[in-house]
């Protein structure tokens, strides 16, 4: 565990109204830090904090948070720093599937979840499951944009934090580069040493020309849900180039495991609690502890 220095500890959790992000903030509450819940909706947002007062978790709060609007974000920031000061744990969460779903017939396929996680559903799924340009965009601005446009806005708070801070940036075995069946894009994201922020946007900018002109399989994007394999192979990135800028931080991302949620039209094999252990982990490392890397659940992995 985090040692505690100077006192009290601050996290943020961005979408965590329900999901891992709720199990996360409640295991990070548990440990006696003062968690920030966040969701886009005000209502569900406050129903989540208030059901984590019932059960005793008094040192959890909410504040409003939409990833895509800088306004939001600033709103956010003002009130870590009115309100604390500094910030020790950003968990970015918050996250969209890319896609439209006729959850009724995906249902009805009952399809096996070992197929789901080798990719052998991505022929069966394709009727049910749709990517349009709008999708794409929003799940981009979300999950890629979004998390860096928080991390950065944040950044300032969180070099302030006695234990040096940490980055959890919540990603997806979708995100692992051996998926990436464009070789050139492969190579050019899994070499670290001149990796940078331009490239890694360059690629998503090229990602959604391609959704536009209906190049997607032309130029060997995934098939299986192509905009959230972009955005978490491209958040992993990110993560690597923002964990080479800040040493003296902890920058890292996990893909959580096969959990059961809204996110994956509750196919996943897996509860919360055991998700959230992998956010959890990176959130509260040791000052020894890695920092650039990618785990699967609680284990380092290849990116």
């Amino acid at each position: 565990m985090m040692e505690e220095q100077g006192g009290q500890r601050y996290a943020i959790v961005t979408g965590s109204n329900r999901g891992i992000g709720f199990e996360t903030v409640r295991q990070l509450a548990k440990q006696g830090i003062t968690v920030v819940l966040t969701a886009r909706d005000n209502k569900k947002g406050l129903e989540a904090v208030y059901s984590l007062h019932e059960i005793g978790f008094k040192n959890v709060v909410f504040h409003q948070l939409d990833v895509q609007n800088q306004q939001s974000i600033d709103s956010l920031v003002n009130f870590i720093k009115d309100n604390f000061g500094r910030l020790d744990i950003l968990v970015n969460n918050a996250g969209q599937s890319g896609v439209h779903v006729d959850e009724d017939a995906l249902r009805a396929m009952n399809i096996d979840p070992s197929l789901w996680l080798s990719g052998k559903a991505t022929d069966l799924v394709q009727d049910v499951i749709k990517t349009t340009y709008a999708s794409a965009e929003q799940c981009l601005k979300t999950n890629y944009y979004g998390c860096k446009n928080l991390a950065k806005s944040l950044l300032p708070m969180l070099e302030l934090s006695t234990s040096g801070g940490r980055i959890v940036n919540v990603s997806s075995l979708r995100g692992e580069l051996r998926r990436v069946t464009n070789e050139e894009i492969r190579k050019e994201l899994g070499d670290v040493e001149n990796l940078t922020e331009e490239k890694i946007d360059r690629i998503v900018e090229n990602f959604l020309e391609d959704v536009k002109d209906g190049g997607l399989e032309r130029n060997g994007w995934n098939k299986m849900l192509p905009a959230y394999s972009v955005s978490k192979v491209t958040l992993n990135a990110y993560t690597r180039v923002l964990a080479k800028k800040y040493p003296r931080m902890k920058i890292n991302c996990v893909h959580p495991g096969y959990v059961n949620t809204d996110l994956n039209w509750r196919t996943g094999t897996m509860t919360v609690e055991e998700g959230s252990q992998g956010p959890v982990k990176l959130a509260l490392l040791q000052e020894d502890g890695p920092t650039g890397c990618y785990f699967d659940q609680t284990e380092v992995a290849e990116f």
